[in-house]
């Protein structure tokens, strides 16, 4: 049977797209952000999945404020990548695995999770950010991605958004999915978006390191805990964007020890302020 082995879990800040694209990484406000992921680049080396579930927020590019499901799940053969305004980002199309996929999808469905079956859809930095910073550079013609990836794409963009308790039960319905399928894979499921960061308003700029760092720690040791924050909180301490971290709770309720299993070991763990106006928070956790 197919089998999640690892979790990982990454901010997905434009910018740091931005710099890449641009050659921007070797400057001197770049370098510590970039440096937490040289441990994250190696490691999946040497941990290759053969499928990743990608946990992300659309923005404004596969939905617009006409269509938005709470829950999306892609099932295509392939993904092209969406021109945000200022044409697609220099890296490979994203290829799928729609067996997987349209088989996650029927399951999760019949554990009474309400999903949007995506059958085409381009997908924006909140995807293609994160392969970025674990794969590094593509060459967007000749190269590819190293692994298939399924995009799930979550709403935390118009309100309401989904709880943290409905996301963290619905990694444990994507659990028991991958594992009643019926082929030996590797699954890594991601966890994107975040940390503390506010775009407009009186509070535009807001940054919460303290809030941020507590946040790691019940993911990594207290995930009920962390799933039973209310979404005020998410507002009032990590701005209004920071209800994006919902989205690292279904990777983290996707994990072994949430369904009676060892708890997880810690990989490695990055926390860094500021890259362009967010926090950037990194974890990755391995089964064992």
């Amino acid at each position: 049977m197919a089998k999640i082995t690892a979790s990982v879990f990454t901010s997905h800040v434009p910018a740091i797209g931005a710099a890449m694209d641009l050659g921007k990484t070797h400057e001197d406000y770049w370098k510590p952000v970039f440096a937490g992921y040289d441990f994250g680049k190696q490691w999946i080396k040497d941990h290759k999945p053969d499928v990743i579930f990608l946990v992300y927020n659309d923005h404004a590019t596969a939905f617009s404020l006409d269509l938005i499901p709470t829950f999306a799940i892609g099932t295509a053969a392939d993904y092209e990548v969406a021109d945000e305004g200022f044409g697609p980002r220099p890296v490979p199309k994203v290829i799928g695995h729609p067996d997987l996929a349209a088989h996650i999808a029927q399951s999760v469905i019949q554990q009474d999770f309400d999903l949007t079956i995506v059958n085409k859809m381009a997908v924006d930095h909140g995807l293609t950010v994160p392969l970025s910073l674990m794969f590094g550079e593509q060459d967007p013609v000749k190269g590819a991605w190293p692994c298939p990836v399924i995009p799930f794409a979550v709403n935390v963009v118009q309100y309401p958004v989904p709880s943290g308790r409905r996301c963290y039960n619905l990694g444990q319905a994507i659990r028991k999915a991958v594992e009643s399928y019926d082929e030996d894979l590797n699954v890594h499921i991601w966890g994107t978006g975040g940390m503390s960061h506010q775009l407009q308003g009186p509070r535009a700029g807001l940054i919460n390191k303290e809030f941020d760092n507590a946040f790691l720690d019940k993911l990594i040791n207290d995930p009920e805990a962390a799933a039973s924050i209310p979404h005020i909180d998410y507002v009032r301490e990590a701005g209004s964007e920071g209800i994006e971290l919902v989205m690292w709770l279904i990777a983290r309720g996707a994990m072994a020890d949430v369904a009676g299993g060892k708890p997880p070991k810690l990989a490695h763990r990055f926390y860094h302020v500021p890259a362009s106006n967010t926090a950037v928070g990194h974890l990755i956790l391995e089964n064992t």
